[in-house]
């Protein structure tokens, strides 16, 4: 760990070149992303359109709702493109302060937390969004045709999505958490009550207010928790295996 105490005003300078350095990389691939804007909304968008069905298509109320809904989406998936640069820059602003035994983890930092977000968007999208759509589209009846707008269609999808792929990064979190030895594996499984209710939480926090997106977000995170608390639990005991053993007095 650097001794070196750096004032206030430096901690600030170097937490602003971080944010630049991911708003650079942001706009830069949301630019990229623009032009292929309507793939990557239909893409975003099938399983509501697949619950909607062929002969319903989502509706535009508003003269300005295409293009700003077309811009949101170039802006998510260039969030998504740059995620990388992201975690590498949060790291990048932590690691002063990491002992040099913990600054070796930047790599795996960097592609864990990468692979989890996409992998928790990825989940939501294949298992989960299909589900919470055909439920909401389950209320149309005779008296009630669906006219879904493009711009709650993808608010809610973006939502979600962006609820799957932070939620994921729950192991991330307990593993430090194990691994610095603030707490023990066998206190965090203990606590997994507490794991649990966290896990709801954000399963409310993050997903709309119904209860079917929120167990189905919470069911997993629970799961990756006591993951990330044994991993976590497993690295902090290799580590004390490989320390030299202390001489006596």
């Amino acid at each position: 760990m650097d001794e070196t105490e750096l004032p206030l005003t430096e901690h600030l300078a170097e937490l602003r070149r971080r944010i630049v350095w991911i708003l650079l990389a942001w706009a830069t691939a949301a630019i990229l992303c623009w032009q292929y804007r309507e793939a990557i909304f239909g893409a975003l968008l099938a399983p509501a359109l697949d619950a909607l069905g062929p002969d319903t298509p989502l509706q535009a109320i508003a003269p300005t709702e295409i293009f700003f809904t077309y811009l949101k989406c170039a802006l998510l998936a260039g969030f998504v493109l740059s995620t990388p640069v992201f975690f590498w820059n949060v790291w990048a602003f932590v690691a002063p302060g990491l002992y040099a035994s913990e600054k070796r983890f930047a790599v795996p930092f960097v592609v864990f937390s990468t692979l989890l977000f996409a992998g928790g968007a990825t989940f939501g999208y294949g298992l989960v969004f299909p589900l919470i759509f055909d439920f909401f589209s389950g209320f149309a009846s005779e008296f009630v045709s669906s006219a879904w707008t493009m711009r709650e269609v993808f608010g809610l999808t973006t939502r979600l999505f962006i609820a799957f792929g932070v939620g994921f990064e729950l192991p991330v979190v307990v593993f430090f958490v194990a691994a610095s030895g603030l707490l023990s594996t066998g206190q965090l499984l203990a606590g997994s009550k507490y794991g649990l209710l966290v896990a709801f939480v954000l399963g409310a926090v993050l997903t709309p207010p119904d209860v079917v997106s929120q167990i189905l977000l919470a069911a997993p995170l629970f799961v990756l928790y006591l993951i990330g608390a044994v991993a976590g639990g497993f690295f902090a005991k290799t580590e004390e295996a490989r320390q030299p053993p202390r001489a006596l007095p």
